[in-house]
């Protein structure tokens, strides 16, 4: 009831904000492109004439700036194009197109540095952007090492043998994330624990990061946020660029891309991803590698179309990748003469196509009315085996969507109404047995997931101090059955540099707990399914329900800009699949028969201590608890409180586009819940807390070439036993995993782009 009136308060707010409106000056600032088209200016400086009041244009090159009694006159000035001087005695509202200064001035202009961060006031829902700049502040040479930096992500290792990181937000695991690429879903199913690490990062030109349930136009399967990244695109990205990474244990990267445009409306990409880890390293003794030997090879070719005579941009592309990864013990120092016991090694091969069509149209003559078209086809295969179990998978996927935008009455007022089908074919093969001792137990399982679904979304698109997103979509799924999902997005601006969000709705998911939940099969716990009546292994599907609230406020600290930002979102799960490690040397899988919830307090701090220097501070707290079958828990290896301060730093640029670049970044990690096991009896039920350094300084020669250096884990921090029990024996296990597994990592690097 409470939430229902604060919802309702909020709603009526909409109506009595008139009066705020008339003493601001909003607008939307942008420049014709080399197509013809209005690309939003992002940092354009804005202020009143012989005044120091201003403000900066963001991400979607919109403003907003209070009037005042000293002058009507607003001065528009970005470094590269004309200046421009407005009178706005009556207007409210200004679309500025901006000109660009084809003269050459000698001169030194201090600019503002674009951030690689970005929120929005003006955004409905709560987004970052993470540009690609952002990327290369840390060796980022796939996307689930590119979150180091960001602190809306947690990254840690998801096991003690394949090196894979996985990543949580709100305090949950990916699986409840919905991570789409070009806003196609794509981590999800087989590529659920190793997709992030297929995409190499520096094929990537942005990323979104939305906190809650996200839009109902991208699927029903979001429910604690998605993460959207954005390809590079043939016509805008350099014609040839090489980065070449190597770091201490061995890992040695090369990435190329080579564009042509081939016309004026048609261009082509060619992106080419190889790693190799021949090394053999087992630093802390304990007689496992402490990373796999691998080896892969990532091939992708885009196509791109234009015509913006006619309104049209089309995009085509096909993808194929080759990931082999060798785990395990440290063969070189076992005596395979010994005939107590073979090594525990294990091998992970994967395959993967994926094909992709976008097609657009924007009306000419009626350019708020769009449609768009996007289909895509994947086949991913994984054959692996840990020890002696064996885990192989398949899977088909085909996913196809059509959206229309257009408006009702005024470009205020957006609808968007589209359909969604995806075809998703499994099959499994799954080996339970725990030991030596025990028979083979092959389990085979196939299933097929249909779906078709339609949505609306209506948006009160407003810079004003209201803006309003709601949607609702229904579903017809072979095994979910037939369900509506409802989302709402709020945000209230009573103050240029004030803004309150909210974000209400549902979200389901099928459970692929074998697939999800790898890290299984590297120790020697019995797997075992507690239910029996559901169409997932026996499961029930997952739902929940995820609310939250946001607050940004910007302010000044000795002239400069600096904001704080409160989140704090909740998770409560109607069911979920449990996934229950309490009981040593059992793994079981089972239906919630209780409470489960997710709560997550985020603050954020954010200071330009100068033109050259940004500091970023975080708090979070995670209240992560659920029903297993022994208690009430707090999630395993979920800490409750984490920390993190990012400092970028940089030097003036030269005349010829040199300078310096410095990034540290600081991770205080809590205490986490260790689930029970025999080695562990020391830590009584949770492990140390700990602090982690990262760093990364980069000598930029000129806007073509820089070489980077940097470290992780530079205080050299590492979990003392990650490898716990006989690795025959059913005490085994390589998944409780709470810190790094590996001390300090140093790398060096260059990138040339032409």
């Amino acid at each position: 009831m409470k939430k229902l009136r604060v919802l309702i308060l909020l709603i009526l707010s909409f109506y009595s904000l008139n009066i705020y409106s008339q003493n601001i000056i909003e607008g939307q600032i942008s420049y014709s492109n080399d197509l013809g088209e209005n690309t939003p200016l992002i940092g354009v400086s804005i202020y009143w004439k012989d005044t120091s009041i201003g403000t900066l244009s963001d991400i979607d090159g919109k403003f907003k700036i209070s009037k005042t009694n000293l002058t009507n006159e607003l001065i528009f000035k970005f470094l590269g194009f004309n200046d421009k001087l407005i009178n706005v005695e009556n207007h409210n509202f200004l679309n500025i197109i901006m000109t660009e200064n084809e003269n050459t001035l000698d001169e030194v202009i201090v600019n503002k540095k674009k951030k690689t961060l970005q929120k929005s006031y003006f955004k409905t829902q709560n987004i970052t952007n993470v540009s690609s700049d952002e990327l290369l502040k840390a060796a980022c040479c796939n996307i689930s090492e590119s979150f180091e930096t960001n602190p809306s992500i947690d990254v840690n290792y998801s096991n003690a043998i394949t090196g894979v990181k996985q990543v949580k937000m709100l305090g949950l695991e990916s699986p409840y994330l919905l991570i789409t690429e070009e806003n196609i879903p794509m981590i999800r199913g087989a590529s659920q624990v190793y997709g992030l690490s297929f995409i190499p990062g520096t094929w990537v030109e942005s990323m979104q990061i939305t906190k809650g349930s996200g839009s109902v136009v991208n699927g029903f399967e979001s429910i604690s946020g998605q993460i959207n990244v954005e390809l590079k695109k043939p016509y805008s990205d350099t014609p040839f660029f090489i980065n070449v990474y190597s770091n201490t244990m061995g890992r040695n990267e090369i990435n190329l891309h080579a564009n042509k445009i081939i016309n004026d409306k048609l261009s082509t990409g060619f992106y080419l991803h190889g790693n190799k880890n021949s090394n053999i390293n087992d630093k802390n003794n304990d007689g496992f590698l402490d990373n796999p030997k691998s080896e892969a090879f990532n091939f992708f070719n885009r196509w791109q179309y234009i015509n913006p005579q006619k309104g049209t941009v089309s995009f085509f592309g096909i993808r194929y990748m080759k990931d082999e990864k060798i785990i395990g013990e440290n063969i070189t120092k076992f005596d395979l003469n010994d005939k107590v016991r073979e090594p525990w090694i294990g091998e992970i091969n994967t395959n993967r196509f994926d094909s992709n069509f976008k097609f657009g149209y924007v009306n000419p003559s009626i350019p708020y009315q769009s449609l768009g078209f996007q289909m895509a086809y994947s086949n991913h295969d994984q054959d692996s085996f840990f020890g002696i179990r064996k885990y192989d998978i398949n899977q088909r996927s085909f996913y196809s969507s059509i959206i229309y935008n257009s408006i009702i009455g005024n470009t205020l007022n957006k609808i968007k109404l589209g359909l969604n089908y995806s075809y998703d074919d499994f099959d499994e093969t799954v080996d339970t047995q725990s030991s030596l001792i025990e028979k083979f137990s092959d389990v085979f399982y196939n299933r097929i997931d249909k779906s078709i679904g339609g949505f609306f979304e209506y948006s009160y698109d407003s810079m004003d101090a209201v803006s309003l997103i709601a949607g609702i979509r229904y579903d017809v799924h072979n095994n979910l059955g037939n369900f509506f999902t409802p989302r709402i997005h709020f945000r209230y601006q009573p103050f240029e540099k004030s803004v309150f969000r909210l974000s209400l709705g549902t979200g389901r998911k099928s459970s692929n707990i074998f697939s999800e939940n790898q890290n299984v099969f590297a120790t020697g716990r019995e797997i075992k399914i507690l239910n029996n009546s559901g169409k997932f292994y026996g499961l029930e599907p997952e739902k929940a329900f995820n609310y939250g609230i946001s607050f940004r406020q910007g302010f000044f600290i000795n002239n400069r800009e600096a904001d704080i930002t409160f989140d704090y979102y909740v998770t409560d799960f109607d069911n979920q699949v449990v996934v229950d490690w309490e009981t040593q040397g059992e793994f079981s899988f089972y239906n919630l028969d209780g409470k489960s919830f997710a709560k997550s307090l985020q603050v954020d701090f954010e200071y330009d201590i100068n033109d050259n220097i940004l500091l970023k501070s975080t708090y979070k707290n995670f209240n992560v608890k659920k029903q297993y079958k022994s208690g009430f828990y707090q999630n395993p290896l979920t800490p409750k409180n984490r920390f993190f301060t990012n400092i970028e730093a940089s030097t003036n640029e030269s005349k010829n586009g040199s300078k310096w670049k410095f990034d540290l970044t600081y991770n205080w990690i809590g205490k986490q819940r260790l689930p029970s096991h025999s080695e562990l009896d020391d830590f009584n039920g949770n492990s140390p807390s700990y602090s982690l350094i990262n760093s990364q300084i980069t000598k930029v020669y000129s806007d073509k070439f820089e070489i980077y250096v940097g470290g992780e884990n530079i205080g050299g921090y590492s979990q003392s036993n990650p490898i716990l029990g006989n690795p025959f024996g059913t005490d085994f296990d390589t998944s409780l995993i709470y810190a790094p597994i590996h001390k300090a990592l140093f790398y060096v690097g260059l990138r040339f782009n032409n």
